[in-house]
């Protein structure tokens, strides 16, 4: 990896660490329906002349039905699970529950997909799918604060949220196999704003929002959508795609400092023992962390004699 890759790939863990600030300070005004629209919307404003540009509007109109169920599926209903998450949990919790999308990427493969594991990768599923019980058993509570919502069902909304991009991710191999990365990544925001467009206005807040809600809200939209697209798929040109996946272990970093810095949020040691084990285990469990290659010597028919 050159050191302009790796800045980028320290950029996009800050942008999309910084994704779960953003939608802790915007969605308790706007709601998890409305900020949704806000940000599939502003996102495909910022990718659509793009991908003009590129001259790929020829792959989204050829592919239009696969790419708006993977945007469904990897856009409107994990950033509504986020969005109820985010009434109830911290930016680093739910930072760290995301650290269990390749876990379910892995799962999804070997049962859909048929894809084979090796025994140490079967190992890091148990791993981090233990990592992530133990953190929801310590954290979860069934009482709703003030906006109605436990954390029981926030931590749930979470990892429904990881499934679907577990879901999405093998959908995409399976079904979009050369497509261009950008009209997925664009067709996928309209799809999600085109389905979006009914229920934000029926959810749409009497109150008008802040000024700091909505400054949140367009950056949700503009940064941690549009922009970490464009840069998550130029990483995947460079560097390939489980390089570029290395990113998962970066964005609770950032994630739990913008919470503790900006947001005053507190870290306890089961939140950090907790990310631990879960990035073990996806490491594992996406190959990158490999067992030692043991050199096996062949004696020569000389040295036998």
């Amino acid at each position: 990896m050159k050191p302009r890759d790796l800045v980028e790939l320290v950029a996009l863990a800050a942008i999309w660490g910084a994704a779960f600030l953003f939608m802790r300070i915007s969605v308790g005004e706007f709601g998890p329906i409305a900020l949704v629209l806000v940000r599939v919307g502003g996102a495909t404003l910022l990718l659509f002349p793009l991908l003009a540009w590129h001259g790929h509007t020829g792959a989204l109109r050829a592919h239009w039905r696969a790419i708006g169920a993977v945007g469904l599926v990897n856009s409107m209903l994990p950033f509504i699970g986020y969005g109820v998450a985010a009434l109830a949990l911290s930016a680093g919790l739910m930072s760290i529950f995301n650290a269990a999308t390749p876990l379910w990427t892995a799962l999804i493969g070997l049962l859909w997909l048929r894809e084979r594991l090796t025994r140490l990768r079967l190992l890091g599923l148990v791993i981090g799918f233990a990592g992530v019980l133990w953190l929801a058993w310590d954290t979860a509570s069934l009482k709703p604060n003030e906006h109605g919502v436990s954390a029981a069902l926030a931590i749930a909304a979470c990892l429904l949220a990881t499934l679907c991009y577990g879901v999405s991710a093998n959908m995409t191999r399976k079904r979009l196999g050369g497509v261009p990365p950008l009209a997925i990544a664009t067709g996928s925001q309209l799809a999600a704003t085109l389905a979006m467009l009914l229920p934000a206005w029926a959810t749409w807040p009497v109150a008008s929002p802040s000024g700091t809600a909505w400054a949140a809200a367009i950056a949700l939209a503009t940064v941690s959508s549009g922009l970490a697209y464009v840069l998550y798929f130029r990483l995947i040109a460079h560097v390939g795609a489980v390089n570029a996946s290395a990113v998962t272990f970066l964005m609770p970093l950032f994630a739990v400092l913008f919470g503790v810095v900006i947001l005053g949020e507190s870290v306890t040691a089961t939140m950090v023992a907790g990310c631990l084990v879960i990035l073990a285990g996806t490491g594992l469990a996406t190959g990158l962390v490999k067992a030692p290659v043991r050199a096996e010597v062949h004696a020569s028919s000389e040295d036998r004699r």
